[in-house]
């Protein structure tokens, strides 16, 4: 003969209200999940419209474009525009990617040597006015190309750079360094330096501690300022247009304008430009993903 007790009934229906709960949880989450899901693909949909927009229009001919009522997918295919938009007379697009390459290339190069050291030393050598020094490097993110074209366009034609790559370089280096400063700053800041003193104590000079070191520990941090910063050069317009005066110097951002005219517009090219220039990006974000995440999520959580 069973008997039962309070505390038997008790487990009895505590162990049914832990089984429905366990069984309601399960259909809980997938709804969630489900919903979450669903709420990203619509995101992205929204955020992918005009890029998959400018790529069907890039394969259309140029009279579909415009035509009323317009057409979402071309009646007819037209790849080549990727091809003959290189020799079209409006703009020299080889030499205008080449532009693009080199001068974002170097931009990124001469900021990330100039602002490694200074991060560096900022971090980890106090110094009476060093929050001074920093307030002003952040003020100067408030001083933007488009404002100060003019007055640097007159600058680099009393120094004989005008319309030259190097003009552009320099533009864009100064305007990039400030956020990379700050963003390595934070990194080089958040290391304990007794990490340093370690290996001093093992024999390390202070370059090769900074090299083998340091280094290796902010490397997220470093690759999200070469990223942003490349991007920046890669997309910078305002200044391009009044220092560069030439077809060949112009990087895309500008050489693109060309195809829109008064009264008409080869949009086709605009487009298939456009995707061009996007590629490259794209690509980018691609190969550094995980370490750009490292990098803007570091310091985050204590």
């Amino acid at each position: 003969m069973v008997t039962t007790t309070p505390e038997t009934t008790g487990r009895r229906a505590g162990a049914s209200a832990a089984d429905a709960h366990r069984g309601f949880r399960p259909r809980s989450r997938h709804g969630r999940r489900w919903t979450r899901t669903t709420a990203g693909v619509v995101v992205a949909l929204v955020f992918l419209a005009p890029y998959l927009v400018m790529l069907i229009g890039s394969v259309k001919r140029h009279a579909e474009i415009l035509r009323i009522p317009p057409t979402y997918l071309p009646t007819e295919w037209i790849p080549s525009n990727y091809l003959t938009m290189w020799s079209t007379p409006e703009a020299p697009l080889p030499y205008n990617l080449a532009s693009t390459l080199i001068i974002s290339l170097c931009g990124t190069v001469l900021v990330l040597a100039v602002a490694l050291p200074a991060a560096y030393y900022t971090a980890k050598h106090p110094f009476p006015g060093r929050a001074v020094f920093l307030l002003l490097v952040l003020a100067t993110q408030m001083l933007q190309p488009t404002v100060l074209a003019p007055g640097l366009f007159r600058q680099f034609l009393a120094l004989g750079i005008d319309d030259t790559w190097l003009a552009m370089i320099l533009v864009n280096a100064a305007f990039n360094l400030s956020f990379a400063v700050w963003i390595m700053h934070s990194f080089f800041a958040g290391l304990p330096k007794e990490i340093d003193e370690a290996a001093l104590v093992d024999g390390a000079s202070k370059l090769q501690t900074l090299r083998h070191v340091t280094l290796p520990l902010v490397w997220p941090g470093i690759v999200t300022a070469i990223i942003f910063t490349f991007i920046a050069c890669w997309n910078e317009f305002a200044a391009s247009l009044v220092i560069l005066t030439t077809a060949e110097n112009q990087p895309l951002s500008v050489a693109i304008t060309k195809f829109v005219g008064q009264y008409d517009s080869a949009w086709h090219y605009v487009f298939a430009v456009s995707i061009v220039s996007i590629v490259p990006v794209v690509i980018l974000f691609a190969l550094v993903e995980k370490r750009l995440v490292a990098g803007l999520t570091a310091g985050a959580v204590k």
